[in-house]
């Protein structure tokens, strides 16, 4: 009898230990334990980040940060911490969540467009990535990378083809920058290429004809008349005159980017620098901003006409008003001074 009863207590005990565990099981493991409302969250672990670290980022997201602590502990994430974005969904318990983290790195859009400079092409993806601007800097201006690549510092920007490209968020500047080389490689096909070739014109050259359509005019169904106007004036052997190139001429060589020109004056047509369009011939050594695809296109698609000349239009804003002789170009520019002069433009 008194065996019996010790089997029962055994048993009972038993029993209660098993309750504990499964409630332990239950309550931890198995039990939703997020605190947002959206259906996910995005969480951005760093390369290198300590186990307090990703607690840290997780703690607004969790209705009990504790039993998360216990659950990653006792599967050993703690020790095995992987950098990159995650999502948590919603209503996720801790063992969903520590398996999300663990393996779940998840790729991003990356968008850039319409950049001057590297500087600033740097800083927007700095913005989007876990690289920050000098990584980026450092490995877009990379002299060796330039080389191997066929670019040089004037022509680095050209690479750069605007788009959105899904990439990983812990993905480091070298690689982001080789991977751009590929996607650039990519939009030179045999199509591109040819039509570059029917006009004589390098990938490079294009590319900088368009960065100056690209500044000319932002309406896309302009672009290929624009072009068509530049491409005129190099079969003719006129200079460009293109105003944007001063635009950028004047920044660069007053390294002042921030700037904002709304005038061009004449005193700065003699701005002495190779992007000056009105001093030297040809498309510039390198583009003065990133073009569209559309505004490269717009130049690979060689439409023709006989326009040589261009005023903004201020009858029809965003638009131009196009000339085949230097007499109706001053004709047109006639309207375009008063009304800059009347709205007080300056600068």
């Amino acid at each position: 009898m008194y065996f019996k009863k010790i089997l029962v207590a055994v048993a009972l005990i038993g029993l209660v230990v098993m309750a504990c565990f499964a409630y332990y099981v239950y309550s931890n493991i198995f039990t939703p334990n997020t605190a947002f409302n959206n259906e996910e969250a995005h969480v951005y672990v760093p390369t290198g980040a300590s186990f307090s670290q990703v607690v840290a980022e997780l703690t607004p997201l969790l209705d009990d940060v504790d039993s998360f602590v216990s659950v990653a502990e006792k599967k050993q994430y703690n020790s095995n911490i992987k950098a990159g974005h995650f999502i948590i969904k919603k209503g996720m318990n801790n063992n969903d969540i520590i398996n999300s983290i663990r393996s779940g790195n998840t790729p991003i859009d990356i968008k850039f467009n319409n950049q001057e400079r590297l500087e600033n092409l740097a800083g927007h993806l700095a913005g989007q990535m876990e690289p920050d601007s000098i990584a980026f800097l450092t490995a877009l201006k990379d002299p060796a990378a330039l080389k191997k690549n066929g670019f040089t510092n004037e022509t680095a920007l050209s690479m750069y083809i605007p788009n959105t490209y899904e990439t990983y968020w812990n993905t480091t500047a070298e690689d982001f920058r080789d991977k751009m080389h590929t996607q650039y490689q990519r939009f030179w096909n045999k199509e591109r290429l040819a039509k570059a070739a029917k006009l004589n014109m390098t990938p490079l050259e294009i590319i900088s004809l368009a960065a100056i359509v690209q500044k000319e005019t932002a309406k896309i169904d302009e672009r290929p008349d624009v072009a068509g106007l530049y491409l005129n004036r190099i079969r003719k052997g006129m200079l460009l005159q293109a105003d944007p190139t001063v635009i950028y001429s004047k920044k660069r060589s007053e390294n002042n980017f921030d700037q904002v020109i709304k005038r061009v004056l004449y005193k700065d047509l003699e701005i002495d620098s190779k992007y000056n369009t009105y001093k030297y011939a040809g498309v510039p050594p390198g583009p003065i901003t990133m073009p569209d695809v559309s505004s490269i296109d717009a130049v690979l698609a060689d439409k023709r006409h006989d326009y040589l000349y261009m005023v903004a239009d201020v009858t029809n804003f965003g638009y131009h008003k196009f000339a085949k002789s230097l007499v109706e170009h001053n004709r047109n520019k006639v309207s375009y001074v008063n009304w800059i002069n009347k709205n007080g433009v300056n600068r």
